[in-house]
């Protein structure tokens, strides 16, 4: 027989792994997943409140820097954000506000635009620069359009800043983040991806491996945490704009404009993958603007804090999910297209009523426009949603002064867009030829990596161990201190 010390040891990891035991597959995605999701959601409310309650008490000359909108307002009103480039990664919000990218590292200078040999990058290229071990923040020394071979694997603690040059990625692949963490994609064009590779990629200074052919994402996360894009242009890839799948969390995507695309935005892998339960992702300030059709985004599991949005319109839905994933819609404007069978924001797909019924799909404070209407679900003003009822109803009024700089900066709003593509015409046509307007090559003389701003950030240790610690304690205890060994089925057996 177990002692009874023994056995309250049992029922107490028992709860613990309450987790669930498809978490005991050791899922290592929870551990990162912020434990109170609403008062992210809340902070987020807060810290917009007060940046618009700050322009309100500023000078004429000075609103016209400061919008309201607190991530622009963190670094753009001063004058010399450009020799203080790094500033930018204090301003995050939401649940990937913690994601550092090259914070703390050396500025790595892109002179170079070509994609010769993804296996053996040149100095000065984009994919030289993101596959370094070390923190960089990589900045661009002219305009350039970068036409990848193939998919450009970004390891971790790197910031892309496309600030002060138009930055075009296009071509294979495109971008891929793979299990990496601390990721800053800001102020680049992300457009005609297209599916490439079965061929070998260097995602190391010291590592070359096979890569089959990727999906021809814009962006692609898998199994990637603490990410920030902000002011990216998206649009005209052949699979989605941006995927996160794989167990990815601790994202925040903001202040980007998507148009021309289907399947815009997707959030999980499958119904069935259990680590996607602890995916939280924050959509803020964006503008999902022309000729989109679906996917604004499409969740599975995980909780999707979308807020302070403009959806200009959609062709089948705007947010779509399956697999009880939570939607917390705060302050988003949304504006129905005009087929009358289409006015609906919201899509529970291939799922019953019966199933969704208890879904936790909320809207708060979002306008409704030519006929637009949300379907909520589930606990709607429960105390689930108690700390993220924070939204004053002037935020929403002001959704075009929050988004109005959505995108690269200096790129047209839909009314008047006539954004080029270096490189393509009409739009989703690729051409042969290729606009690069940054250096073709570098001289071994260049100094790449520029100026240090101080030590070299490390990675961070999160993972929580404990739960690990208690059990293997609990198995050293009864088989050292009870002359026997505690089988798994046994073990299992009183676990459950």
């Amino acid at each position: 027989m177990l002692p009874t010390t023994c056995i309250l040891l049992i029922c107490l990891l028992s709860s613990l792994c309450s987790l669930t035991l498809a978490s005991l597959n050791l899922n290592l995605t929870l551990p990162h997943q912020h434990p109170y999701p609403e008062a992210v959601a809340q902070e987020v409310q807060r810290r917009v409140n007060a940046s618009l309650s700050r322009r309100e008490m500023l000078s004429l000359k000075d609103q016209q820097c400061a919008v309201g909108n607190p991530i622009d307002d963190c670094w753009r009103c001063g004058s010399n954000w450009a020799d203080d480039r790094q500033k930018l990664a204090d301003c995050g919000i939401g649940f990937g506000q913690d994601a550092m990218g090259g914070k703390g590292g050396q500025i790595y200078i892109v002179t170079d635009s070509s994609d010769r040999d993804p296996a053996n990058p040149t100095p000065g290229t984009l994919r030289h620069a993101v596959i370094q071990t070390e923190p960089l923040w990589i900045i661009f020394s002219a305009d350039m359009t970068i036409k990848l071979k193939v998919e450009l694997i970004v390891n971790s603690f790197k910031t892309i800043d496309g600030r002060g040059a138009s930055v075009h990625v296009t071509g294979g692949g495109c971008i891929t983040l793979q299990y990496v963490s601390n990721i800053i994609i800001h102020n680049i064009h992300v457009h005609h991806c297209k599916p490439a590779g079965n061929t070998n990629i260097a995602s190391s200074p010291t590592h070359v491996g096979w890569r089959g052919k990727s999906d021809g994402d814009g962006i692609s996360l898998f199994s990637a945490r603490k990410i920030w894009i902000d002011h990216c242009s998206l649009s005209y890839c052949a699979d989605g704009l941006i995927d996160a799948i794989m167990g990815s969390t601790g994202i925040t995507i903001s202040n980007n404009h998507f148009a021309h695309h289907d399947e815009v935005m997707l959030l999980g892998h499958n119904d069935k993958y259990s680590p996607d339960t602890g995916m939280q992702v924050t959509i803020a300030f964006n503008h999902f603007g022309e000729a989109l059709v679906q996917r604004m985004p499409r969740c599975r599991l995980g909780y999707i804090h979308v807020v302070n949005n403009d959806f200009t319109q959609w062709e089948m839905y705007a947010i779509g999910g399956s697999a009880n994933p939570t939607i917390n819609s705060q302050g988003n404007r949304y504006t129905a297209p005009v087929n009358q069978n289409a006015k609906e924001v919201t899509k529970r797909v291939d799922t019953n009523e019966g199933d969704w019924a208890d879904w936790n799909w909320r809207t708060e404070g979002d306008i409704m426009v030519n006929g637009a209407f949300f379907v909520p679900s589930g606990a709607g003003m429960s105390t689930q949603y108690a700390k993220a009822s924070s939204l004053e109803p002037k935020s929403v009024g002001l959704i075009d002064r929050l988004t109005v700089t959505a995108g690269v900066f200096g790129d047209p709003r839909d009314s008047s867009r006539s954004e080029s593509y270096p490189g393509y015409s009409g739009g989703g046509t690729v051409t042969d030829g290729t606009t690069n307007t940054g250096s073709g090559g570098s001289s071994g003389g260049d100094d790449y990596f520029g100026m240090i701003f101080g030590n070299s950030a490390q990675p961070s240790s999160s993972s929580n161990a404990i739960l690990l610690a208690l059990l293997i304690i609990l198995i050293l205890y009864v088989t050292t201190s009870h002359g026997g060994v505690l089988s798994l089925p046994l073990f299992l057996t009183l676990l459950l």
